[in-house]
Order: structure tokens, then C-alpha cells, then sequence
């Protein structure tokens, strides 16, 4: 990716209605990128790699992250409702505080992830991994967790 901030202006504007062009950054590696408070609603990350992204309050409603690699990412305060994160790995990453409300985390593995106050309301929590998660705190009315795997260390 040689022009990132030509491609999150051209979203930018897509998103709010004037014209530019939906992200497409799937396959990208975003390794280590500060993209705290950006709007990606709507954009396509799938299969992009996002180790140890900074994603504060970013907004990915709508965002397509199916395979994404989040591992050791900070998504505290992101606003994630609806979103497919199926088969996502979020091993490590920091969630305080986002809303993964609707969400679809089906077969995700979210080993050793912060999870303190995430709102994971009617999400999709089919075979997840959750070793080493504490759960205190969260919001998980409404939520399906068939064959997830809950194990403390």
C-alpha cells in the first residue's frame, strides 16, 4: 500500500455521501498502522493483516473482516456492530470498551483478549475461542455460544 492516506480520504468522503471511493484493502498488511478514530464503515479488510493495529474508536460498522489477522490490536472504544468477524484471530488484542453488538464471531479465536465492559449483545459466538479470557463485565445478552471453548488458565 503506497498511498494509505489517499485511500482513507477517498473513503472518507464515499462514506460520508460525497463522492471518493469505498476502501478496499483486502490482503493488506497494515502491520503496526495508527488508524485510531478512522472511519473505515463499510470497507473491505478481508484477510488483511492488522497485527498490533491501533484501532481506538475507530468506526467498522458495516466493515467486512472476515480472516482478519487482529492479533495484539487495540480496538478499545471501536464501534464494530454487525460486523462479519468470522474466522478473525484476536489472540492478545484489547477490545475495552467496543461494541461488538450483532457481530458474528463464529469460529474467531480470541485467546488471552481484553474484553473488559464489550458489549457482545446477540453476537454470533459459535466455536470462539476463549481461553484465558475473563468475561466479567461483559455484555453477552442474546449472545449463541455453541461449542465455544472456555477454558481458564
Amino acid at each position: 500500500m503506497t498511498d494509505l492516506d489517499g485511500v482513507l480520504a477517498d473513503h472518507a468522503a464515499w462514506a460520508a455521501g460525497r463522492g471518493g471511493k469505498r476502501a478496499n484493502l483486502r490482503g493488506v498488511d497494515l502491520s503496526g498502522v495508527d488508524l485510531s478514530g478512522v472511519n473505515l464503515t463499510g470497507a473491505n479488510l478481508t484477510r488483511a493483516i492488522l497485527y498490533k493495529v491501533d484501532l481506538t474508536g475507530a468506526n467498522l460498522t458495516g466493515a467486512i473482516l472476515y480472516e482478519v489477522d487482529l492479533t495484539r490490536a487495540n480496538l478499545t472504544g471501536a464501534n464494530l456492530t454487525g460486523v462479519d468477524l468470522t474466522r478473525v484471530d484476536l489472540t492478545g488484542a484489547i477490545l475495552t470498551g467496543a461494541n461488538l453488538t450483532e457481530v458474528d464471531l463464529s469460529g474467531a479465536n480470541l485467546t488471552r483478549a481484553i474484553l473488559y465492559k464489550v458489549d457482545l449483545t446477540g453476537a454470533n459466538l459459535t466455536e470462539v475461542d476463549l481461553t484465558e479470557v475473563d468475561l466479567s463485565g461483559v455484555d453477552l445478552s442474546k449472545a449463541v455460544l455453541c461449542e465455544a471453548y472456555l477454558e481458564e488458565e
